[in-house]
C-alpha cells in the first residue's frame, strides 16, 4: 500500500492511475539514491551505463545520487526501476520524483505548460 495524493493506495490501483494519467505520454523522472559512502563511485559508474539515465550526479545532502531519466511512456520508467536500475549493486534506498512540467532544461527555456 502506498499513498498517492493523500489517498491510500494498493500498489496495482497506483499504477493502474499513473498508466492513465501519464498515458503513452515521455515521462521524465529525477531518481534519488542512498548508497554506502564507498560505493558511490561504483553506483555512480553502473547507473551512468544505463541509457534512460540522461544525467547522474554525486551530491551532499539527505540524498546521494541523483538521475534524471527519461522514458516513451510510464511503463517503460517502471520496467526500468524494477529491472534495471535494481540490478545495480550499492543501491539501498530510492525515491522517485516524475515531471509534471519543465520550464528550462539543460540551459534552454520551455515554452510554458497548458
Amino acid at each position: 500500500m502506498s499513498v498517492l495524493g493523500g489517498l491510500r493506495v494498493q500498489q496495482g490501483e497506483n499504477d493502474s492511475m499513473l498508466s492513465s494519467y501519464y498515458g503513452d505520454e515521455e515521462v521524465t523522472a529525477i531518481i534519488t539514491l542512498k548508497v554506502e559512502t564507498k560505493d558511490a563511485d561504483a553506483v555512480c559508474e553502473g547507473v551512468s551505463l544505463l541509457k534512460p539515465a540522461e544525467d547522474v550526479f554525486l551530491v551532499t545532502g539527505d540524498t546521494d545520487i541523483v538521475v534524471k531519466t527519461k522514458f516513451r511512456n510510464y511503463t517503460q520508467l517502471k520496467r526500468f526501476l524494477v529491472e534495471e536500475l535494481s540490478a545495480v549493486k550499492g543501491i539501498r534506498d530510492t525515491k522517485t520524483l516524475m515531471v509534471e512540467a519543465s520550464f528550462k532544461e539543460r540551459g534552454q527555456l520551455r515554452s510554458a505548460p497548458e
